[in-house]
């Protein structure tokens, strides 16, 4: 069967995708963990999604792995935009959740510009648990929001500013409409990162897109309700 491959955002990492590692039994599940972020922190971080593509693309090769359904997430999902582009042929379906075509983000919570200032003013730790409360409907209250943070502080200050850095320089709106592979664009209906029209830019650009809004969540629905999530996801894999 055809592995699945996680990317997570800014300052995820591979431990955030445990119930969906469960929940897709079935398939072999390959979560990355990209340079400066989660199990990979003490890697020099990548300025850029081209590099990150790049990095990944690579991982998975030297791991035997060829062929695979990917998921990208926040800043992931711009990542599995530049893979899907540059290595077209290796991707099976894909899966665009909470993300965008473009890194500059109008409506996000903060502007690209505001979150770099913040971070090297308050340090990495103060940053991963302000930006994580983001994620979450409910905030900090949230359930999944202490194990997001803990996940979210591995990161320090140079890996938070280079994939700020790397967000804020891409473009990926002349890829859409070459995509090749099956795609399912995923939303949270309160994302404050991600507003609509970058989900609407997504699934109206990419050739026979599916769409999937989670109700009642804002960036991280795999987190708020990750039945839900893992039911639509398994759904779009094996259909």
């Amino acid at each position: 069967m055809i592995p699945v491959v996680f990317v997570h955002g800014l300052m995820g990492g591979s431990a955030q995708w445990q119930g969906q590692i469960r929940a897709l039994s079935n398939f072999e599940v390959i979560a990355l963990d990209l340079p400066g972020f989660g199990e990979n922190a003490q890697m020099k971080p990548i300025p850029s999604i081209a590099g990150f593509a790049d990095w990944a693309l690579d991982e998975l090769s030297g791991r035997g792995i060829s062929r695979f359904h990917l998921v990208g997430h926040s800043m992931g999902g711009m990542v599995a935009q530049e893979m899907a582009a540059s290595a077209p042929e290796r991707i099976e379906r894909l899966v665009l959740y909470g993300t965008g075509p473009t890194g500059v983000l109008p409506g996000r919570f903060e502007t690209i510009a505001t979150s770099k200032s913040r971070a090297s003013a308050e340090g990495s730790e103060a940053t991963a648990r302000r930006i994580a409360a983001t994620w979450f409907l409910q905030r900090e209250r949230a359930a999944g929001y202490e194990g997001c943070a803990a996940i979210a502080q591995l990161a320090g200050v140079d890996a938070i500013l280079a994939g700020l850095d790397a967000m804020n320089g891409w473009s990926g709106t002349d890829y859409l409409s070459r995509v090749q592979a099956r795609t399912l664009v995923v939303w949270g209906d309160h994302d404050r990162t991600y507003p609509w029209p970058q989900t609407d830019a997504l699934w109206q650009s990419i050739k026979g897109a599916c769409l999937a809004v989670i109700p009642g969540c804002a960036h991280a629905p795999h987190l708020e309700k990750p039945e839900l999530f893992n039911a639509v996801l398994e759904d779009f894999l094996t259909g």
